[in-house]
């Protein structure tokens, strides 16, 4: 659940960025390279920022869910 989120969220940050980048001003395309780097930064590095925040919401990746429904079934 959580990277089909982020994935989400990164792609719609994209497309804001887009339509203020060609409506609004042109620097808003700065915006849309800092999420391609946090994007290039994360496939790296296995860390992302968003990820954190998210599971500090409370939403859980599908490996911890799929874990401990395994479990309470045995």
């Amino acid at each position: 659940m959580i990277n089909r989120i982020v994935r989400g969220v990164a792609g719609t940050f994209i497309l804001i960025s887009l339509l203020l980048a060609v409506y609004v001003n042109l620097n808003w395309l700065w915006f849309t390279a800092f999420v391609g780097v946090n994007l290039l930064q994360s496939s790296m590095t296995r860390w992302c920022l968003m990820e954190d925040i998210l599971k500090k919401f409370g939403i859980k990746d599908e490996k911890q869910s799929s874990l401990k429904d395994s479990r309470s079934k045995a």
